[in-house]
């Protein structure tokens, strides 16, 4: 078997993820912050519509020495497997042991927009993770895989390790194949309601691949908003929560009592633009249920509910805040110091 790292001695460990919609120096700027700030992981997400990922999460490397990056997260719909692995290999020898690929199915809401389907999501999914494995390890790889058939490729550089695999899940099967092949399970999910429910399936696929616990990270990629100003950290959240209930799977809706139909309005006014529609349609019920976000005290106490069920690593993730240098540095001196023991 493989050897994993051990997750379960370590104590509760944090993300940080950006979106790079600005400058690349500015995206930089941040993550130098967020390292000084005590955080453990930078993630980069990645979509066709802002800056590029591997040339963000390059620059960051190169102005940082000790947090862990990756994509937060990729998929293999826009980028084929092989060229995925390609570039985290890049990574991986500019900073040995400090890269990750989070791995995932894509949005669907921007994928749509350019015609790209999500075909056969769990078979790709387990498919591109053994295509980074074996890349990675430098081994020469012939597959002859349901969606993907690759004859004899290595590539012409190594690096000491192979690269982890995180794996971003929201729906049973995908949170069971996670927990079986992957080193991390990305559960995008902000509140308890999904998580009782995603450790069940967590524990299936650990099962099936004779893994414990402690062989994975279980990992909480949160919308998250911190500000002094209660209504100024939702307000910043909006945008955010609105993605994420417009591409929402229709159980996880029902579980949060959202209708499915206020989901598809949100969808169709994302599709036409109209900002303005979307966000008079975000509820505070929705901000509950798909985001972290208010004063400190009340993003405390949501950590370390997460924590006490067996979250391993916490993500920060868009919008941070309503300015995010600003609510780094709140979140490092009076969130941090309550929820890292």
């Amino acid at each position: 078997m493989r050897l994993r790292p051990n997750w379960e001695e370590t104590k509760l460990k944090f993300a940080v993820e950006f979106v790079p919609q600005e400058a690349y120096w500015k995206t930089t700027y941040y993550a130098m912050l967020a390292e000084k700030s005590g955080y453990d992981y930078v993630w980069i997400t990645d979509h066709f519509n802002n800056r590029n990922v591997y040339t963000a999460l390059t620059n960051i490397l190169n102005y940082t020495d000790r947090v862990k990056i990756g994509p937060g997260v990729t998929n293999p719909y826009v980028l084929h497997p092989i060229g995925l692995a390609q570039s985290m290999m890049s990574l991986a020898e500019m900073a040995p042991g400090r890269v990750i690929c989070g791995l995932g199915t894509g949005d669907k809401t921007t994928l749509d927009m350019v015609s790209i389907p999500r075909n056969k999501p769990l078979r790709t999914v387990r498919e591109t993770t053994q295509i980074v494995r074996e890349i990675t390890a430098g081994n020469r790889l012939t597959m002859e895989g349901k969606i993907y058939q690759i004859s004899g490729v290595k590539l012409n550089f190594k690096i000491p390790d192979p690269v982890p695999v995180f794996i971003g899940a929201q729906g049973p099967k995908m949170l069971a194949l996670a927990a079986e092949i992957g080193d991390g399970v990305l559960i995008n999910a902000s509140s308890p309601k999904d998580f009782e429910p995603a450790f069940t399936h967590i524990k299936e696929g650990l099962a099936k691949a004779d893994k414990k616990m402690g062989d994975i990270e279980v990992v909480a990629a949160t919308a998250f908003s911190v500000d002094k100003d209660l209504e100024k950290a939702r307000q910043a959240a909006m945008p955010v929560a609105a993605f994420i209930v417009a591409g929402c799977p229709e159980p996880i809706l029902e579980r949060h009592g959202i209708p499915v139909e206020a989901a598809g309005e949100i969808s169709a006014a994302i599709a036409k633009g109209d900002w303005g529609a979307v966000f008079s349609k975000v509820t505070p019920e929705m901000l509950d249920a798909f985001a972290i976000c208010g004063t400190p005290e009340t993003c405390i106490e949501k950590i370390n509910n997460l924590k006490k069920m067996g979250v391993t690593l916490f993500i920060t993730g868009s919008p941070i805040g309503p300015k995010i240098h600003k609510s780094i540095e709140l979140f490092s001196k009076e969130v941090l110091p309550h929820v890292s023991d």
